[in-house]
């Protein structure tokens, strides 16, 4: 597993029915020789916890007529493997921030 990079970032995504959804860039990551991308729904609700766990979205992202294609990880086995890997690296880099 290597780090690519960790910023934040407001990414649109728009789904299957031509709607859109604002999402914030968490991470960017290798697992397997496979990237990932880790986002979170933006959440603009006033009654929202920040202590709360955020909704993560894990998506493939494979290379496509010369632009990145963000893809939905349809294999549950390999979903939870790149979540535990995503898991970890986060851990690392609160580890490094706490330092």
């Amino acid at each position: 597993m290597e780090e690519l990079n960790t910023f934040d970032e407001i990414i649109m995504l728009t789904d299957e029915n031509g709607e859109e959804t604002a999402f914030e860039h968490v991470l960017t990551f290798l697992h397997e020789g496979e990237r990932y991308v880790a986002l979170v729904p933006v959440v603009e609700d006033a009654s929202f916890d920040e202590n709360e766990e955020a909704e993560v979205v894990l998506l493939k992202i494979e290379h496509k007529d010369g632009e990145d294609v963000y893809v939905s990880i349809d294999n549950e086995v390999m979903l939870n493997e790149v979540f535990e890997a995503f898991i970890e690296l986060m851990e690392e880099i609160e580890e490094e921030e706490n330092k």
